[in-house]
């Protein structure tokens, strides 16, 4: 399998808690888009006291959702798999109706320093304000009332971006890093296409028999999904390759030709899609560039490659 077989079948039963497997439930936000699907999705885990997974963006109708979801039930932490602003904010509001600790990697940064002029253009997207009272750490567990949630830090889709794994369950909450329905956005200079690679293959190590991701459906065949992602980017990559080799020297160029099949909507996010695998192969010394990569420079194969 070399392209990912995605599942755009779900339902969000918005303001519902859906129960998903044992001890999770999901509750959907109703913010559908073009990056966040049917919306972005919270998870409750636990019995009588829960860990509560991405409470999602600023929204009284999910807030009064998640509540009514909780039944009562005590709420000791919070954990957060990145800072844009579809999966953090609301964890401040839960947080002073619940009392919980809030746990994450770490606050808002990039993948990179920003370069003399560079305009990040996810800046607005971006949950500056969310700092954990836990930073938690690579392979750290936090437990609960029958859970526990070890950090499985993955960046890539953001530099600060983990994802959590139920103990005893080979479950992981994937966060935006991997999800059934598409792939994810890397966008420089908040992502690094280097690092996603890298974060990929840990989770291919690792064996899970069920992800549930940040929007959509769970991804119930991990092993080979994982691996047809994976091929799915290396194609791209060798794609952009092909286009510079070709002559084409700036990045709307190949976009043109290795997105044609997509909305022309779509393009700009394609274009920092490019740009991330534009970074990896200067690094790497597979092309040159006129200046510092960027949306707008233009670049050229390396002779004797």
């Amino acid at each position: 399998m070399d392209s990912p077989a995605f599942d755009l079948a779900f339902e969000p039963a918005y303001g519902q808690a859906v129960p998903v497997t044992s001890g999770v439930e999901r509750v959907t936000v109703n913010n559908p888009g073009p990056f966040t699907f049917f919306g972005t999705n919270s998870y409750i885990v636990g019995s009588s006291s829960v860990a509560v997974i991405d409470p999602g963006p600023e929204d009284e109708a999910h807030f009064q959702a998640l509540m009514a979801a909780l039944g009562g039930r005590e709420v000791t932490h919070i954990f957060v798999s990145h800072t844009h602003r579809d999966h953090s904010p609301l964890a401040r509001r839960m947080q002073a109706a619940t009392g919980a600790v809030t746990v994450g990697q770490g606050p808002h940064r990039p993948a990179r320093p920003l370069r003399e002029g560079e305009v990040n253009p996810f800046s607005e997207s971006s949950d500056m304000e969310f700092v954990p009272d836990i930073a938690i750490g690579d392979g750290e567990t936090l437990s609960g009332d029958g859970w526990a949630l070890t950090a499985v830090l993955t960046p890539g889709h953001t530099a600060n971006h983990a994802a959590f794994a139920l103990e005893g369950r080979d479950l992981l909450f994937s966060g935006d890093h991997v999800m059934a329905w598409s792939t994810s956005i890397v966008a420089p200079p908040d992502g690094s296409m280097a690092d996603y690679i890298v974060s990929l293959d840990r989770l291919i190590e690792r064996e899970d028999r069920l992800l549930l991701p940040g929007h959509g459906g769970p991804v119930t065949k991990p092993a080979g999904f994982l691996r047809a992602l994976k091929a799915h980017r290396l194609k791209r990559e060798q794609a952009v390759l092909e286009r510079v080799r070709a002559g084409d020297g700036r990045i709307a160029e190949m976009v043109k030709v290795i997105y044609r099949d997509t909305d022309p909507k779509l393009h700009g996010a394609a274009a920092l899609s490019v740009l991330a695998h534009i970074e990896d192969l200067l690094e790497r010394g597979e092309i040159a560039a006129d200046g510092p990569p960027s949306l707008a420079a233009l670049y050229r194969p390396v002779t004797g490659r």
